[in-house]
């Protein structure tokens, strides 16, 4: 097996065991974030009989396989969505892992093995923002400034320490043209026809611009892109099964979210599928 199998096993392992811890977490912070709570206190517990979910209960999908779905105490139901939200949690984590595996391999250097490691630690915090900003979108249709403009220190921060260490001066100044175009472009947006795109979007476009802006110039404009693609196809097939009217409101963050990691996942080999397409390379 090689160097580079392993560290991508090891990684792939390490993000997944992360993946589920964070996702049990982001339950929470999905439940709580929205009504105002705080998603350090108190502990977890049962909303029908009040009683706080045990330590050995609150282990990642198995205390719900083992408790059969219901609590404990009441046996009142408990939605498989908890389970679910760990699960792909964890599934991002380590697809997350695997892809930015290779930039850790091919570190030649400790500088260079330092900027692989928080370059992957900050595309794992896109990672659970992406499913709690998600489903908090879809669930109030609204993106919580708490969760979304940390994002912006948190990314710039990582992202601006690796291209600083690896004197990565192009990846840094992409990484500022993609922040500010996807905000001015969004804000644009929302300034031109109030209530086609929400505020909250509009702050979430300026932190994805970081990520995507991040890894070139194909991935931002891919990911851009890809967003009012995967959102319009959705409002169509929405709109044509009745599920809401024409003026009815549907949440554009998650279309935001997942054409920023199509891009993050795939944007090169399809923006070169493409131009290959058109005849440009």
């Amino acid at each position: 097996m090689t160097a580079a199998l392993q560290i991508a096993l090891a990684l792939a392992v390490l993000g997944g065991a992360f993946g589920l811890a964070i996702g049990s977490f982001l339950n929470v912070v999905v439940y709580r974030v929205p009504a105002g709570l705080s998603v350090v206190a108190p502990a977890s517990a049962c909303p029908n009989c009040k009683s706080e979910i045990r330590s050995y209960d609150n282990i990642p999908v198995i205390s719900w396989l083992l408790l059969r779905g219901k609590c404990r105490d009441c046996h009142t139901p408990i939605s498989a969505r908890y389970p679910a939200v760990e699960l792909f949690t964890a599934v991002l984590f380590v697809a997350t892992a695997v892809a930015f595996a290779p930039g850790l391999s091919a570190a030649d250097g400790v500088m260079p093995a330092i900027a692989g490691v928080l370059t992957l630690v900050a595309y794992l915090y896109l990672a659970a923002i992406t499913v709690a900003l998600a489903l908090i979108d879809l669930d109030v249709h609204r993106l919580p400034n708490s969760i979304v403009l940390p994002g912006y220190l948190v990314g710039g921060t990582l992202l601006g320490a690796a291209g600083i260490l690896t004197g990565d001066w192009a990846g840094l100044l992409r990484v500022a043209i993609g922040a500010v175009a996807m905000f001015v472009f969004y804000f644009a947006l929302a300034f031109i026809k109030p209530g086609a795109m929400g505020w909250g979007d509009v702050k979430l476009a300026g932190v994805l611009g970081i990520y995507l802006g991040w890894l070139g110039w194909p991935q931002l404009i891919l990911g851009a892109f890809a967003a009012f693609l995967l959102g319009g196809i959705a409002s169509i097939v929405l709109i044509a099964t009745k599920r809401v009217g024409r003026s009815g409101g549907i949440p554009f963050g998650p279309w935001m979210l997942a054409g920023a990691w199509i891009s993050i996942f795939a944007g090169e080999p399809i923006s070169h599928a493409y131009l290959a397409l058109v005849g440009l390379v």
